[in-house]
């Protein structure tokens, strides 16, 4: 005779780290709750797992419907399992990143009632998070900066053509130190994956700069996976 086991319930979140950068600062994208617990607080998009989704899919529905977006990319980057993170009960959450480059194609508008409203807020000056959500901002923040050390991330932050100085402020922003000029053009141009282009910068009152776009046909051949910034 078969053994009927019991059915085994569990509670599962996705919570979504978004940064953005707009070309002058690194910033972090919020929602302002409309429901209880922490009504009127600031929160990173999240929600519940449903029961017949996978958790990327639950990653892609819930930052979609509280924040407007679709078809971005996300990486599960940690677990965090504290027994009383929520105060409704035992919710162990999943933490989602992504990187984006922020432009008007990116209109923020929440579909579910969740959310009153969604915006990006500087990192510099976040507000009192709900829940766990600082040390959960916190966690992903430690991780764009040891990927931005190996991996070429900052790219994905940046216009298809830029010039060193606005890579440099990205690679400032994300590491939260200024980096010397010289030392940090010379190293970033010995890896051989930028692509100088005989175009100048448009539109400034200053002297233009030249502009370069990232070679990844290059960086895939030369170096695979990771290289050290």
């Amino acid at each position: 005779m078969e053994q009927i086991l019991p059915h085994l319930d569990s509670v599962f979140s996705i919570d979504c780290v978004l940064f953005g950068f707009d070309g002058k600062e690194l910033k972090i994208l919020l929602i302002e709750r409309n429901e209880e617990p922490f009504k009127d607080w600031w929160a990173l998009p999240g929600n519940i797992v449903g029961p017949d989704e996978s958790l990327d899919q639950s990653a892609s529905r819930i930052l979609y419907e509280l924040t407007g977006l679709r078809g971005i990319y996300m990486e599960q980057y940690y677990a965090f399992g504290d027994p009383h993170r929520h105060p409704q009960g035992r919710v162990i959450t999943l933490a989602y990143y992504a990187l984006i480059r922020l432009g008007g194609d990116k209109e923020l508008r929440p579909i579910s009632s969740y959310a009153k409203r969604a915006n990006w807020l500087p990192i510099t000056d976040l507000p009192k998070l709900a829940f766990d959500h600082q040390k959960i901002y916190d966690k992903g923040l430690e991780k764009i900066k040891r990927r931005i050390k190996h991996q070429p991330i900052a790219f994905e932050l940046l216009p298809e053509k830029f010039t060193l100085t606005q890579l440099q402020h990205v690679y400032e922003l994300v590491l939260g130190k200024k980096l010397d000029k010289r030392n940090f053009r010379k190293k970033i141009v010995s890896f051989g994956v930028l692509k100088e282009l005989d175009e100048k910068q448009k539109g400034v009152s200053y002297r233009a700069a030249t502009l370069y776009r990232f070679d990844k046909r290059k960086y895939a051949k030369l170096f695979g996976k990771e290289i050290s910034f």
